[in-house]
C-alpha cells in the first residue's frame, strides 16, 4: 500500500508518498510560491539529488497536479499512475474538541474543520485547501485527517481550563488545545523502543524546538500536558512568536504603539520571539553565529530560549512526580547540541547528565545520557510523515 501524506501551507505543499509495506519514502517533495510567480516543484526521489521544475502553480489544485505528474514522470517519477495510491494522509493543525482520533475525511470532517478557522486562521485555511484540491483530482481515493490537537486531548480538564469565566469556554471553545501533537507522539513511542520499556510504564518530557517549538509531558503514553495553548502562539520563546507574556502586555501595546487586533497580532505572531529579541533573525543558526562573535542581543535571545525550556522541564517533572526520559526533537533539538547541553546543564537534581561526547551529534538518532544519569536523555529525529501515514493505515485497515 502506498500512502501520499499532504502537508499543505497558505503557498507551499510538502508531499511524500510512503509505500507502508516497509515504510520507506519512495521520494518526497514540495511545490513552492503557488499563487506567486516564479513558481516550483522539487522532487527527490530515494536518495537521489532533488530534482527542481519551474512550473505555473495558481493554486493548490494545480500544485497537486503537478505533485501527480511528478510522481508519475517517467523519468523523474516512482508510480505508472494515480491509481498505486491507496490512500492520501492530511496533517490539519487545528480539530478542536471534536477530535480525539484521526478521521477519515467526509462532510462532517470537513464542516469541523471550517468551524475551527476562528481559532487556527494561519493553518487551517490552507490546509482544507489542500484537501478539496486532493478531492479534485483524486475523487476515488480515500482522504484521512490527522490532527496536531489528537494527541492533547487527553490533558485532564484542570490543565486545560484557562482561569476565565467558565460561559467562555462553553461559548468559544477558549481553552489549551496544544499542538506538534504528531510529532510528539512519535518521537514518545520511540523513546520506549530505544529503552526497551513499554511506553504505558514511562514518563517522558518531549521537547520539540524549531522555530515553532513545544514541549510535552507524556504519562504513559499520553500527554498529560504541553507548552503551547489556545493558539501556537504561547509557551516557549519561538522563531517569531513571543510565547508567554503578561496578558496586559496586550492592551498596554495596543494603546501605547496604537495597534488594531491584527497589528498586535502581527506583533506577538511574527515580530518577536528570538527575532525579536535578538534584532537579527527567526532562524537559530544566525543567531549562534552572531553568538558566537560576542553580539549581546542574540546571546540573549538564546538565554531566553533555554531558560524558558528549563522551566517547562521542570514543571513536568514535577506534575508527572518524576520522568524516565527527555527527549530532544525537530530542528533545533535534533541539530543544536549546543541548545541542547545549555538546557540540560544544572538539572543534574534531577538526574538529568549528559555525555558531552555523545551530545555533539546533528540529525542522529541517539541516547545522550551520562554513564552515571538516572534520566535518559535522548534525540530522535521526527517524522511526522511517517506517523501520518500509519494513521491513514490504521483507519484504512
Amino acid at each position: 500500500m502506498k500512502i501520499l501524506v499532504i502537508n499543505a501551507g497558505s503557498s507551499s505543499l510538502k508531499y511524500q508518498l510512503i509505500d507502508m509495506a516497509n515504510e520507506s519514502v519512495l521520494a518526497k517533495g514540495l511545490c513552492d510560491r503557488i499563487g506567486i510567480d516564479n513558481s516550483f516543484i522539487k522532487q527527490t526521489r530515494g536518495s537521489e539529488k532533488a530534482v527542481v521544475l519551474n512550473k505555473i502553480l495558481k493554486n493548490h489544485k494545480d500544485a497537486i497536479e503537478a505533485v501527480i505528474s511528478a510522481l508519475t514522470d517517467e523519468s523523474i517519477g516512482v508510480i505508472k499512475n494515480m491509481s498505486e495510491i491507496s490512500a492520501v494522509g492530511h496533517r490539519i493543525v487545528h480539530g478542536g474538541e471534536k477530535f480525539n482520533s484521526s478521521a477519515i475525511i467526509d462532510e462532517k470532517v470537513m464542516e469541523a474543520v471550517r468551524e475551527c478557522i476562528d481559532i487556527a486562521p494561519l493553518h487551517n485555511p490552507p490546509n482544507i485547501i489542500g484537501i478539496e484540491a486532493c478531492q479534485a483530482i483524486m475523487p476515488e481515493v480515500p482522504m484521512v485527517a490527522v490532527f496536531d490537537t489528537t494527541f492533547h486531548s487527553a490533558m485532564p480538564e484542570y490543565a486545560y481550563l484557562y482561569a476565565l469565566p467558565y460561559e467562555l469556554y462553553e461559548k468559544y471553545g477558549i481553552r489549551k488545545y496544544g499542538f506538534h501533537g504528531t510529532s510528539h507522539k512519535f518521537v514518545a513511542e520511540r523513546a520506549a523502543e530505544m529503552l526497551g520499556k513499554p511506553l504505558s510504564e514511562l514518563k517522558i518530557i518531549t521537547c520539540h524546538l524549531g522555530n515553532g517549538s513545544s514541549i510535552c509531558a507524556v504519562n504513559k503514553g499520553k500527554s498529560v500536558d504541553t507548552s503551547m495553548g489556545f493558539t501556537p502562539l504561547p509557551g516557549l520563546a519561538m522563531g517569531t512568536r513571543c510565547g508567554n507574556i503578561d496578558p496586559e502586555v496586550v492592551t498596554f501595546l495596543m494603546d501605547k504603539e496604537k495597534l488594531d487586533i491584527k497589528g498586535v497580532s502581527t506583533l506577538l505572531n511574527k515580530k518577536s520571539g528570538v527575532l525579536g529579541v535578538s534584532g537579527i533573525s527567526s532562524d537559530f543558526r544566525d543567531i549562534q553565529a552572531a553568538a558566537r562573535e560576542n553580539n549581546k542581543r542574540a546571546k540573549l535571545a538564546l538565554d531566553i530560549f533555554c531558560y524558558d525550556c528549563k522551566k517547562f522541564i521542570g514543571a513536568y517533572i514535577s506534575a508527572m512526580n518524576g520522568v524516565d526520559a527527555i527527549v530532544f526533537t525537530a530542528g533545533v533539538g535534533e541539530n543544536d547540541y549546543d541548545i541542547r547541553k545549555r538546557i540540560v546543564d544544572d538539572m543534574d537534581f534531577f538526574g538529568i547528565k549528559i555525555d558531552e561526547d555523545k551530545n555533539c551529534v546533528s540529525g542522529k538518532e541517539v541516547n545522550i545520557s551520562a554513564a552515571d544519569a538516572k534520566v535518559s536523555t535522548l534525540v530522535i529525529p521526527t517524522n511526522e510523515e511517517l506517523a501520518i501515514a500509519r494513521e491513514a493505515l490504521r483507519l484504512l485497515k
